[in-house]
């Protein structure tokens, strides 16, 4: 059976939540922040059907040939305040997590809960994805 762990990661954002929130929705602004720095997530290899039973799939590239693909499927969305979503096992039948994101908003700014629990909660992807909310936070800013 497969160990599974949880955390949670809270951040403010200087923008709006239906910001936030299309930042988590739109390819074009997830591209810019999803994933770490030294790879990009090409919009042409993205899908974002942000609904309840909706996938998102999301492969990120890099130089020398580096690629590797995210994917799930959304359980709850509720704009501009929330999501839910599975992450993919590629070596089982289940998902590895379930990410919820929650937004709040904080007169003109964004409080994000985010918390992952499941085999793939773990430090190494609580880590990924701090590196990824920093780069959401300059274009959100930007």
């Amino acid at each position: 059976m497969a160990r599974t762990g949880w955390y949670e990661i809270i951040r403010l954002f200087d923008a709006p939540r239906e910001q936030v929130f299309a930042a988590w929705i739109m390819p074009a602004r997830f591209a810019r922040w999803f994933g770490p720095r030294f790879t990009g997530a090409p919009v042409d290899r993205m899908v974002l059907d942000a609904r309840p039973g909706g996938t998102w799939r999301v492969t990120l590239t890099a130089e020398e040939g580096f690629e590797v693909t995210f994917d799930g499927v959304y359980r709850e969305v509720t704009p501009p305040e929330r999501l839910v979503f599975t992450t993919g096992d590629p070596d089982g039948p289940g998902p590895a997590s379930v990410v919820t994101v929650e937004l709040a908003d904080d007169g003109g700014r964004t409080v994000m809960t985010f918390r992952e629990h499941g085999a793939d909660a773990c430090e190494e992807s609580r880590r990924g994805w701090m590196e990824f909310f920093d780069r959401l936070g300059e274009l959100l800013s930007g």
